[in-house]
């Protein structure tokens, strides 16, 4: 039976891609370090892929994206996979809040990526610290903050293309869902809506530090 004191308990739900996981693993390790119970949720189908093994600092746990056989690759589209995610993952998120409870440990805090906006919304639920972490660099989430806003428009009919903080770019500078502008329309909507409520959010985290994008930082 665990009976070490924590500081809190920090739940950490990535968006179920390798280039999400692996930074909010990372900062899982790094809250751990200061004396933080961290738990990183992934659904079910990475869980049986990956097969994480627990360990002092960090534990897994899962919840369900509606597809636990074959994930992503189970979806009839896109839309449909991020549509079952919302739906089925807001409903075993809030299985897992509950589950922990009543333990010695009950989560305090949700680091949730902002692909998954709707973890905001399950964490306010039940009165916690909802904590957005962004996994992309700040440079290509302020262009995106920027669209959402409508201060950026779309398609770019000019170019070069100046941005506060940046470098005059080109269009194949700029983040793939814009260079090649209506590809993948389900997922474009999905970083838009990153946006959609990060104002509700108690902190807002990003991938990076100061030294490597100190422009785009200062106007963020």
């Amino acid at each position: 039976m665990e009976n070490k004191a924590y500081r809190g308990h920090v739940l950490a739900l990535p968006y179920p891609s390798q280039g999400h996981i692996n930074p909010m693993l990372q900062l899982s390790k790094r809250l751990a370090s200061k004396g933080l119970k961290a738990t990183l949720a992934t659904t079910l189908f990475i869980y049986n892929t990956m097969q994480p093994q627990s360990s002092g600092s960090i534990q897994f746990d899962t919840i369900s994206d509606g597809y636990d056989e074959g994930g992503f690759a189970q979806a009839e589209s896109i839309h449909a996979y991020l549509t079952h995610m919302e739906a089925i993952g807001s409903k075993t998120l809030t299985d897992l809040i509950i589950k922990y409870k009543n333990t010695a440990n009950p989560i305090d805090c949700i680091v949730y990526d902002p692909f998954l906006p709707w973890a905001l919304k399950v964490a306010k639920k039940f009165g916690l610290v909802g904590a957005a972490f962004f996994t992309q660099t700040c440079a290509v989430n302020f262009i995106y903050y920027l669209v959402h806003h409508g201060l950026l428009k779309l398609p770019i009919s000019s170019t070069p293309i100046s941005i506060p903080g940046l470098p005059v770019l080109e269009l194949e500078d700029m983040p793939s869902y814009i260079c090649v502008y209506g590809s993948y329309p389900a997922y474009f909507e999905m970083v838009l809506k990153q946006f959609s409520n990060t104002d509700e959010a108690d902190w807002v985290i990003v991938n990076t530090f100061y030294e490597l994008e100190a422009e785009v930082g200062s106007i963020n």
